[in-house]
């Protein structure tokens, strides 16, 4: 895993020319015992107590941290919390010392060579593994490129491998069984493949990663697969980021890996059985949100521009008589869309991308945790106004932060969304696609954030009802033509306006 961590790729460097430049370093901890197993009732306090660790140490760092220990034998198999997952969910959203924290946690193996021969049944029925349904966490599962095996060995000769091209790895478990809880993984990396023969399913050096082996001395290279090196890889990945935006926030960075991220052709080919928003919630839950592209999370292209919003508002307040607590904030974010420019393209396709990333507070003392609304300190929502004027997408958003009960969210209006809200607003991120022509998107330029039920409000006495959230926004546009020139406009849009709501364009 650390050489994973460190070089990612390592099969590119090794077999390339280029110079290989590391902008991060390495810190390591243990919360396994030499012998035996922790009782599993203080994992989570284990993996707190490490953290801060390393915090006290050395509390200047920038933190990515990274953990692929999972417990199967305790998991829960619906993506209830556990005490672990909570006490990573508390450690993530700062409650604990005011730093909040990307966490990266991988999302468990199906191991079993017989298991493996029901691929990709078997990966449905494989649940997440505890602690991966925290909600911070970045949950990583895993998909794979490697199907090349070396037909000239004998050996060989008549074995193939298991997953295609661009598919699910075999390794890779899924939240396809879960029901209200967050979907995970929230993404995929490379985690390698099998080999499998008349005789079964194996795994193989040329279907995993090259990585460097623990003692050089003896090797200098090994070989790794599985979650485990796909949260490896996602580690590296976010610390490309956090080196080129090094303000940038751990919701930040987590919504930029998660907004790059896009299903390969294979995946929708594996597992999505249509276009409705039902057949993309399972898609979701085997293959998260996808792939994610580091030039993507990185840079604006001619035809394709991110726009990256930090803020943060106080979801909830006493009512003026002091008899009831009430929604507090909602943000309304004008997005810089060349309207003139969209209008002339006319039916020309667009899409737009819309990521929402925070942290939620877990409830205390295992209270309400068998309800989504009640494990979450708030949730946020976010919405946009598509062909609505700006009166009555307030009028729209003030209703649905507004309303008592829980559960309640705004209607979504006009846009048609591609995973639509009652399944992206699972968990505490959330991203989704609205693809129409350009003529629609110049007038749907508005985005409401606004909260919605959580324990800060309903266990009032608690006094964390007047904290405020933080929260990320990331923003695209793109067209799939390449001739459109997006970014100039918009960036000149921006240049004219002193930037109060849209920031970190590069």
């Amino acid at each position: 895993m650390a050489g994973l961590a460190i070089y990612g790729d390592l099969q590119c460097d090794v077999e390339g020319n280029h110079t290989v430049i590391i902008n991060h370093i390495l810190e390591s901890c243990k919360i396994l015992p030499p012998t035996g197993e922790n009782d599993k009732k203080l994992y989570g306090a284990i993996t707190e107590q490490m953290v801060s660790r390393m915090i006290i140490d050395n509390p200047n760092r920038k933190r990515i941290i990274c953990m692929a220990v999972t417990a199967p034998k305790y998991e829960l198999r619906d993506g209830s919390p556990s005490s672990w997952s909570a006490a990573i969910d508390e450690l993530t959203s700062g409650y604990l010392d005011g730093q909040q924290k990307l966490f990266f946690v991988s999302a468990g193996n199906v191991v079993d060579p017989d298991e493996w021969k029901d691929y990709p049944v078997s990966n449905k029925s494989m649940t997440v593994q505890n602690p991966g349904q925290a909600w911070n966490a970045v949950t990583v599962g895993a998909y794979t490129d490697m199907v090349d095996i070396d037909k000239d060995n004998k050996k060989y000769s008549e074995a193939s491998s298991v997953a295609p091209k661009g598919g699910l790895s075999p390794y890779s478990s899924t939240s396809y069984l879960w029901e209200k809880w967050p979907i995970k993984p929230d993404i995929v990396m490379e985690g390698g493949n099998l080999r499998k023969d008349s005789f079964g399913c194996w795994e193989c050096e040329e279907l995993s990663l090259l990585t460097t082996y623990y003692k050089p001395s003896e090797k200098h290279f090994h070989f790794t697969n599985a979650t485990s090196a796909a949260t490896a890889q996602a580690a590296w990945l976010a610390a490309q980021i956090q080196v080129q935006y090094p303000d940038a926030w751990p919701e930040t960075i987590r919504a930029l890996l998660i907004h790059s991220a896009e299903w390969t052709p294979m995946m929708k080919s594996q597992f999505l059985n249509g276009k409705t928003k039902g057949c993309y919630k399972e898609l979701l839950k085997i293959c998260g949100y996808g792939v994610p592209n580091l030039n993507k999370a990185l840079w604006c292209m001619k035809n394709s521009v991110n726009l990256i919003v930090q803020s943060e508002l106080q979801p909830f307040d006493k009512s003026e008589d002091g008899s009831r607590y009430v929604t507090k904030d909602m943000h309304i974010h004008e997005l810089p869309w060349p309207k003139e420019l969209l209008l002339e393209l006319g039916e020309i396709p667009v899409s737009m991308r819309v990521t929402l990333s925070y942290f939620i507070e877990p409830s205390p003392g295992e209270v309400g945790w068998k309800e989504r609304y009640r494990y979450a300190s708030c949730a946020l929502r976010f919405d946009v106004n598509g062909t609505d004027t700006k009166e009555a997408f307030l009028a729209r958003i003030n209703a649905a932060a507004e309303m008592e009960g829980e559960g309640y969210e705004s209607d979504g209006g006009s846009v048609k969304w591609v995973i639509g809200k009652n399944n992206r607003h699972l968990g505490s991120i959330h991203s989704d696609i609205w693809e129409g022509t350009a003529a629609e998107l110049a007038v749907s330029n508005l985005i409401g954030i606004y909260p919605a039920v959580g324990w800060w409000k309903e266990r009032a006495w608690l006094e964390r009802w007047n904290r405020k959230v933080r929260y990320s926004l990331v923003v695209s546009l793109q067209t799939p033509r390449q001739d459109i020139d997006l970014y100039t406009p918009v960036y000149n849009i921006i240049k004219a306006k002193v930037p109060v709501t849209i920031a970190g364009m590069k």
